[in-house]
């Protein structure tokens, strides 16, 4: 039950500081109410026998008065707790005693004055209030160790403006935390978005392309075998792209969502053979030794010979296409090349696979160039400084 109680407290609290604009943690502003309470009754206690009851229950009610306040409005005031400190040790210091801890409240307020108020002439004018009120004390009132006091209040707001000084460098470094992780999450979720195209467009391209051979099984060769086996790998490829998926999109949730690896450049080999089989004319050359290219560097090549492999279905049907891979000690050479007509080059252009491909590139710090070349259209990636 106390454990809930603080809590509430210290909720209400760190409320009522944010919807007054100070950035000071909860317990910052109960210490310095706790201390100037303590002030105040110490001096109160000093004049118990000097001043009239009158002066002294004064002094202590506008001590209390910004307490009050806020336990009533649930509103922390700068303003009002400043003046209130000022009028208390004025009221108090009509009777200075040896040693007095009157001042000491003057030396709360410029401290807190230094470290919550947001204009310099602000400050200034509770400092210079402060000062004042010690010199009228000195000279009319007869207040021993004036200056003292006064070189003190100016250490308390070397204090504050200290302490505004911390306050804000914390801020700003939680707004630069907050924005590093912003970015970071942003980028995370267009890599993921980037694999979900790229599976989806794939996939859906050799679908279409087994539906597309039943379809043309039935009705020219009435063979349904063939219907039979292209529709049976179309329902394959469907499978394993809702698999890929699903482990793409668990990459979102807090806890992993499976072990299967994503694939890498070993995997081409399989891409290739499974987009020919799907009645695109493809052929795969790969030369070199494939343990040199990394799993970050395997994965932006398979996706981008996806991607590749999408675009000449989706732009260019009918295309042969060709996928070189040379992985020597300079580098990772890939080349994807297929016939073009020139009715849908301005499609491929167009089209935006080349964006993401792109990306990928430069995540690879990969050179990448993409364009037609006589009747062919050809995406050359050179991944340079890949492991020994």
């Amino acid at each position: 039950m106390l454990e809930i109680l603080r809590d509430r407290f210290r909720a209400r609290v760190q409320a009522s500081l944010t919807r007054a604009g100070l950035t000071l943690p909860w317990w910052g502003a109960l210490c310095a109410s706790a201390v100037s309470f303590v002030f105040t009754a110490v001096a109160l206690v000093q004049r118990d026998a000097l001043l009239p009851p009158e002066p002294i229950a004064l002094a202590g009610l506008i001590v209390i008065a910004p307490s009050v306040i806020w336990t009533i409005t649930n509103w922390i005031m700068p303003w009002v707790r400043m003046t209130a400190l000022i009028i208390a040790s004025s009221v108090l210091l009509l009777e200075p005693v040896l040693p007095d801890f009157a001042p000491l409240l003057l030396l709360v307020a410029v401290t807190e004055a230094g470290s919550v108020l947001r204009t310099t002439w602000a400050i200034a004018i509770v400092t210079v209030a402060s000062e004042a009120v010690l010199v009228v004390a000195g000279i009319w009132g007869g207040l021993i160790g004036g200056p003292v006091y006064m070189v003190a209040i100016l250490l308390g707001l070397s204090g504050g403006l200290m302490v505004r000084w911390y306050t804000r460098v914390l801020d700003a470094e939680r707004g630069n935390r907050d924005a590093s992780r912003d970015k970071a999450l942003l980028a995370e979720r267009q890599r993921i978005a980037r694999e979900v195209h790229d599976v989806v467009g794939h996939s859906l391209s050799i679908t279409l392309l087994h539906l597309t051979g039943a379809r043309h099984a039935l009705q020219q060769d009435r063979d349904v075998d063939e219907a039979i086996e292209a529709l049976t790998e179309a329902e394959q490829v469907g499978r394993a792209a809702m698999a890929d998926i699903r482990r793409t999109v668990g990459l979102l949730a807090d806890s992993p969502s499976g072990s299967a690896p994503l694939p890498g450049v070993e995997d081409i080999a399989t891409l290739v053979e499974r987009t020919s089989s799907a009645g695109l004319a493809v052929r795969y050359t790969q030369e070199g030794d494939l343990g040199r290219v990394g799993a970050s560097e395997g994965l932006g090549l398979y996706r981008i010979v996806q991607e590749s492999l999408v675009n000449v279905v989706k732009h260019a049907p009918g295309a042969a296409a060709e996928v070189r891979l040379n992985a020597g000690r300079s580098g990772v050479k890939l080349i994807v090349s297929n016939t073009l007509p020139g009715t849908v080059r301005r499609a491929a252009e167009d089209g935006s696979g080349l964006a993401g491909m792109a990306v990928r590139a430069a995540q690879l710090g990969a050179d990448l160039s993409a364009g037609p070349s006589g009747r062919q259209w050809i995406v050359q990636v050179t991944v340079p400084g890949v492991k020994p």
